[in-house]
C-alpha cells in the first residue's frame, strides 16, 4: 500500500478533522485495539490541535498530528476504504508501551516482511509465532482486524496489517495468507517524517 509512497506527489487534498469526526476516529481505534483506554488515547491524540486528514489516491486516508511549530504534519494513523484505522510504525515506535492489538511472527518471516510480503499462516503458527488465544465462544482475532506485527526476538514492530482470516482459521488451516501487510519498515510512509 505504501511501498512506493511519496508524500510530495501522492497526497492530493488535506482537511482539518472536525471534533465529532475525531471522536469517531478515537472510538474506532478503541474498538479495534481494546487494550487502549480512553485516557491513553486522549494523551496520544489531544483535542487541540485537531487531526489533519490527507487523501491519498481514491481509497486511502492518512491522519496526521499538526506540529506546534507549523513545520509539517506528522502521520499517526491511516485507513484504507472502510477497513480498520491502523497506526503508523513511527507512531508505534514513538510510544512502545502503548498496547495495540499485536501478533508475533517467527524469525523466518523477517526478511520477507521487510520486503513488503504478506504474512503467511505458518509464520504465525510455527514456534516463535504468537497470536491472541481463541476462546470457545469467540476468536482471538477476527477477519478484518487490524494488527501490529512484531517478530520473534525483536522489541519493536516490523509491520502493520489486516487479518485476512480469523486466528482460529489460521491455526486450523495453517496455509495461505494470514495477514495482508499495509505498512512495513522501509516503505514510503516509513520514510516520511512529515507532510507539508
Amino acid at each position: 500500500m505504501f511501498k512506493k509512497f511519496d508524500a510530495s506527489t501522492d497526497v492530493s487534498t488535506s482537511t482539518q478533522v472536525k471534533a465529532s469526526v475525531q471522536r469517531g476516529i478515537k472510538s474506532q481505534i478503541c474498538e479495534s485495539h481494546p487494550n487502549l483506554s480512553d485516557e491513553i488515547l486522549d494523551a496520544l491524540l489531544p483535542k487541540k490541535p485537531p487531526l489533519v486528514q490527507y487523501k491519498i489516491g481514491p481509497h486511502l486516508m492518512l491522519y496526521c498530528k499538526q506540529s506546534p511549530d507549523n513545520g509539517g504534519d506528522e502521520p499517526v494513523f491511516f485507513q484504507h476504504r472502510d477497513g480498520p484505522i491502523l497506526p503508523t510504525l513511527k507512531f508505534v515506535h514513538k510510544y512502545p508501551k502503548v498496547e495495540f492489538t499485536r501478533v508475533t511472527v517467527d524469525k523466518g518471516a523477517i526478511p520477507f516482511l521487510l520486503g513488503g510480503a504478506n504474512v503467511m499462516c505458518p509464520g504465525l503458527t510455527n514456534p516463535g509465532g504468537e497470536m491472541p488465544p481463541d476462546n470457545d465462544d469467540s476468536n482471538g482475532l477476527e477477519k478484518g482486524d487490524g494488527v501490529v506485527i512484531y517478530a520473534e526476538g525483536k522489541e519493536l514492530p516490523l509491520a502493520v496489517g489486516v487479518m485476512t482470516m480469523s486466528s482460529a482459521d489460521v491455526r486450523k488451516k495453517n496455509k495461505g495468507n494470514g495477514i495482508e501487510v499495509s505498512h512495513f519498515l522501509g516503505d514510503g510512509l516509513w520514510g516520511t517524517d512529515e507532510i507539508q
